[in-house]
């Protein structure tokens, strides 16, 4: 039953029973070290080898973790989906194919739907990892491979909820995604690929999925004057702010930038405008590849303090442009 607020303990001593929490779920984490032994690496080799989907199943608080450790392993290049084992019982098992692996959680290795479960999708021809705080039980003898975390002490002032046992499940499943991420070689494009909207993937994007290229690509003969330089960049759609200046070969020679038109008008050199824009072009710019990470090509401009990058192929042709607005639309 529960007890009446004004019987409720002092704020202090909710800190405390929160920070004992805390130090039962470090201790338990702490203790699945030595765990972690030649099972564990046939439970990787059995992953590593699966040529389908990694299908996680499990119940209750274990099925709710289940379902991270699968966006888990989903994320980092391992094909995973997550499969309730109830529903799984009433249909859903034809989602398991002969070349996958189920990761069947339960703390106990007693639960009943689990247990139904697993004989079936063996049946069936996939094979089944065990991941488990009881190596002794139903769901272990069952397996092909066991993760045994051992007995748990719940932090529940009951020792019922689970509490201490989800953070074992969580961990194991942390570890077996990331020693077959490293084994499978998978690196940060890879991961920015299946992360496209997060910040990673953004910084990690190529200059070509963002520049200004074809007709958004101002370019101009460094034997054209100033004014049509202006008029080019002004009818260039998305309006650059910055002019490619190039050579009969279309080799990048200069940039010609709103802050060069600025300098111009300051200095009462109107006449200028009727001038080659060969003659007050920014010479040698600063200047990046198309292959290159955005992420680099902000870094360049921080360093230079600009807020155009000219894009060119191996040759020095000009084939791009990247404007500091580019970045800021993809929130970088």
């Amino acid at each position: 039953m529960a007890t009446p607020r004004d019987s409720e303990p002092h704020p202090d001593h909710r800190i405390e029973r929160a920070r004992e929490v805390v130090r039962l779920e470090a201790k338990t984490i702490a203790a699945l070290e030595p765990r972690l032994d030649a099972r564990f690496s046939e439970a990787c080799e059995e992953v590593l080898r699966c040529e389908g989907h990694i299908v996680v199943s499990g119940m209750g608080k274990a099925g709710l973790i289940g379902q991270k450790i699968s966006a888990t392993l989903a994320s980092t290049g391992t094909p995973s989906i997550f499969l309730h084992p109830g529903e799984a019982l009433h249909g859903d098992l034809g989602r398991i194919r002969a070349k996958d692996v189920v990761l069947a959680i339960s703390n106990s290795g007693e639960t009943g739907e689990l247990n139904a479960l697993v004989p079936v999708a063996r049946r069936i021809g996939a094979r089944v990892i065990a991941l488990t705080g009881n190596g002794n039980s139903t769901l272990a003898k069952l397996a092909d491979a066991v993760l045994d975390y051992g007995a748990v002490e719940e932090a529940c002032p009951m020792k019922l909820a689970p509490t201490a046992s989800t953070t074992a499940i969580l961990a194991f499943g942390d570890a077996l995604a990331m020693v077959v991420l490293a084994e499978r070689g998978f690196d940060r494009e890879d991961y920015a690929l299946y992360h496209p909207a997060g910040a990673l993937g953004r910084r990690l994007m190529r200059i070509e999925e963002v520049m200004r290229a074809g007709d958004e690509l101002p370019l101009v003969k460094a034997e054209q004057t100033v004014s049509e330089t202006l008029i080019t960049m002004t009818k260039t759609p998305g309006r650059p702010g910055a002019a490619l200046i190039i050579d009969g070969a279309g080799v990048l020679t200069g940039i010609f930038t709103d802050g060069d038109l600025r300098r111009i008008l300051q200095g009462g050199h109107r006449e200028i405008l009727d001038a080659p824009v060969s003659e007050v072009m920014g010479k040698d710019p600063k200047s990046v590849t198309s292959d290159q990470l955005v992420e680099e090509a902000k870094r360049l401009m921080q360093e230079s303090k600009v807020d155009q990058l000219p894009v060119v192929d191996e040759a020095g042709r000009a084939v791009g442009l990247l404007d500091v607005q580019d970045l800021l639309e993809i929130r970088l």
